[in-house]
C-alpha cells in the first residue's frame, strides 16, 4: 500500500487511479481511489471495522462529520444510512476531496458536502463525528486536530474513532478522557480499538 503523505494538502506522488469495493450488509459501492490518499488499494480494515461495529448514526436532519474522509467510504456510508442528514466530508488532501466528491456523486448521494477544514462554517455543530484519524501525523498535530473538531460536537453529540492499539489507541483514549471528552472503549478486535467520545462539558471558566 503506497499512500504517500496522505495528510498533506497536495500529494507529490503521481496519480494512478484505481477502484476498490466497499461491501457491508447495507452498502455495496465501487469507489474510485488514487495514489497519495489513505488506503489506496483497499478499504482500510479499521475503517471497515468502524462501519460494521460502530453504533447506528443519528437520524433526521442533523449534521454528521467524517473527519479525514479520504476517498469517502465513511462519508458515503453515513449518507446512505442517514438520507436526511447532511454529511460533512472533511480532509486537508485535495486529491482525496476530489475522489470523495466523485464517489458521492456516482452513488447519487446529494447529502454529502465535501470541504476543506476551513470551509466548514463555524456555527455548525455535529450530532456525530466519525473518523479513522491520521495517527501518523504525530501526537501534537493529532491532539490539535482532535481538539479542534471534538469541540464542534453538539452538546449531546458523540464521536466514534477507530485506532490501532499498537499506534497508541489506549494512550489517546486516556488523553481525551483527561481533556474532558469522556471516552469509552466500545469494542476491540485484531489490534483495533473502537472509541466512543462524548462532547466535552462546559468548563467552569467557560460558563
Amino acid at each position: 500500500m503506497n499512500d504517500g503523505q496522505y495528510w498533506t494538502g497536495r500529494p507529490e506522488v503521481d496519480s494512478r487511479p484505481s477502484e476498490v469495493d466497499l461491501l457491508l450488509p447495507d452498502v455495496d459501492l465501487r469507489l474510485a481511489t488514487d495514489r497519495g490518499v489513505f488506503s489506496t488499494d483497499r478499504v482500510d480494515r479499521g475503517t471497515r471495522y468502524l462501519l460494521l461495529e460502530g453504533p447506528p448514526p443519528p437520524t433526521g436532519a442533523v449534521d454528521l462529520l467524517d473527519l479525514g474522509c479520504g476517498y469517502g467510504p465513511i462519508a458515503c456510508t453515513l449518507a446512505i444510512r442517514c438520507p436526511d442528514a447532511r454529511v460533512w466530508a472533511v480532509d486537508v488532501n485535495e486529491r482525496a476531496r476530489d475522489l470523495c466528491r466523485t464517489n458521492a456523486e456516482a452513488a447519487g448521494l446529494a447529502n454529502v458536502v465535501v470541504a476543506a477544514p476551513d470551509e466548514v462554517p463555524e456555527e455548525i455543530r455535529m450530532a456525530s463525528l466519525w473518523s479513522n484519524p491520521p495517527i501518523r501525523i504525530g501526537k501534537a498535530a493529532l491532539h490539535d486536530l482532535l481538539e479542534r473538531w471534538l469541540d464542534r460536537l453538539a452538546p449531546d453529540g458523540t464521536a466514534h474513532l477507530v485506532v490501532q492499539r499498537h499506534l497508541g489507541a489506549d494512550s489517546l483514549a486516556r488523553w481525551m478522557d483527561d481533556q474532558g471528552w469522556s471516552t469509552t472503549r466500545r469494542a476491540s478486535r485484531k489490534g483495533y480499538r473502537l472509541l466512543d467520545v462524548a462532547a466535552r462539558k462546559a468548563r467552569r471558566e467557560d460558563v
